[in-house]
């Protein structure tokens, strides 16, 4: 089993909070972190897949509680959104009574909308949210994990120890990096893909909506995952499907709340906010399961391909915010672009600073493929090392600021 980074935020968060809520996509190893905590914190555990909890659950949120006692971890309990309620009467009578009550629940689910919702209601300043992604490449190679800024030194020190060939890039691209695929070395890579569609449609999105066409969903799914690193046009989309706008418009936002997808917003100060477009970004949580749903399910014919350029960008804009998420250090994440075609890819806001970056596949670049970087130099904060990510084996200069570094080192 591979090692998390983020299990470390996770005990930390029991440490000082009453209530943890880990979230995320479907089959990112939610599951498997509780049962880390079973083992050596001593949690007790149900999971309100199986019905006759749930049931439970549903009819006397109270008396399940009872014979649940805390510590406890409670699977998939978006299902019961009465259950919050009585967390936070448990939680609020534990500290009314001097009894300490930090660790007591750990709460997981997929559907961040309805437990946003609920936990907004309810339990606000007594609950971490941990969002969790798919693996990391630094997870899975067993090594450290970072925020990942550029620093030319660090860059290439990380590249230099870790190399990873076009080859291997493109290996993990179309595999993902979904837990299972590497803890059960997972071959059939189309068939694991085409279960997880299904079930997510199936258990997930159909107890959100009513879809009467989920073979209409899942081509929705399909064209999204094409237009990955691209930004989102919602009328393109529901003419292709035959579909009305708003309906996109609710769909996109499933996705969202499964953390299926992620909507990079575009970045802008009152200094250029009039020239700025403004639809948000599509980028797929995981390359794998974009490259199924676009039928681009083989490395060598991805890499041929005209997606090859927003998958690679995908990759990297996917890796460098896990490398934030992981180690539990906060960030804001956007892109730029205007409607003078001047774009940036990624404009990272961690502890006050902008970090510019271009994610681009090849080695070969200079001062000119940065020139959008002039764009935000004038911006409200302090401006640090920016760059282009790309596959380079070694750092280099583009001018007296902005360098070239390789995606190997993220």
């Amino acid at each position: 089993m591979i090692q998390r980074t983020i299990y470390e935020k996770i005990l930390k968060s029991i440490e000082t909070k009453p209530v943890t809520l880990i979230t995320g996509a479907r089959q990112v190893g939610k599951t498997t972190i509780c049962k880390m905590l079973v083992k050596e914190k001593g949690y007790n555990y149900v999971s309100l897949d199986n019905s006759r909890e749930l049931s439970s659950a549903v009819n006397d949120p109270a008396m399940f509680l009872k014979m649940h006692p805390a510590p406890l971890i409670i699977d998939e309990v978006q299902k019961c959104k009465d259950l919050f309620a009585e967390i936070e009467s448990i939680v609020n009578e534990a500290r009314f009574n001097d009894i300490e009550n930090r660790g007591m629940y750990v709460l997981t689910g997929s559907q961040t909308y309805n437990l946003m919702e609920n936990v907004s209601e309810t339990m606000s300043g007594r609950v971490t949210i941990v969002l969790m992604s798919p693996l990391s490449l630094r997870e899975i190679r067993g090594l450290k994990e970072e925020p990942f800024l550029i620093d030319p030194i660090r860059n290439n020190k990380d590249a230099l120890n870790n190399p990873i060939s076009v080859n291997e890039l493109y290996d993990y691209i179309v595999r993902g990096f979904y837990p299972e695929i590497y803890d059960k070395n997972i071959e059939d890579i189309d068939q694991f893909y085409s279960d997880y569609v299904m079930t997510y449609i199936e258990r997930d999105v159909s107890q959100i909506i009513e879809l009467r066409d989920k073979l209409r969903f899942q081509r929705f799914m399909e064209i999204l995952a094409s237009q990955t690193g691209e930004e989102l046009t919602y009328d393109e989309i529901a003419k292709g499907i035959g579909v009305k706008t708003d309906t996109i418009q609710s769909w996109v936002s499933i996705l969202a709340a499964g953390s299926i997808i992620t909507l990079l917003e575009p970045y802008y100060e009152n200094s250029v906010m009039s020239r700025v477009v403004k639809r948000p970004k599509i980028i797929f949580n995981d390359t794998g399961l974009a490259a199924y749903l676009s039928g681009l399910n083989n490395p060598t014919v991805l890499q041929k391909s005209k997606f090859n350029g927003r998958f690679v960008e995908t990759y990297i804009i996917n890796e460098i915010i896990k490398s934030f998420r992981n180690t539990g250090k906060k960030a804001k994440f956007y892109y730029y672009r205007d409607y003078d075609q001047k774009e940036i890819d990624l404009v990272v806001l961690h502890e006050g600073k902008l970090n510019l970056i271009e994610c681009r596949f090849g080695v070969s670049f200079k001062g000119s493929d940065v020139s959008s970087f002039k764009k935000l130099e004038s911006t409200n904060f302090e401006l640090s090392n920016s760059g282009i990510v790309c596959n380079t084996d070694i750092s280099y200069s583009l001018t007296d600021k902005y360098y070239a570094v390789p995606l190997a080192s993220i």
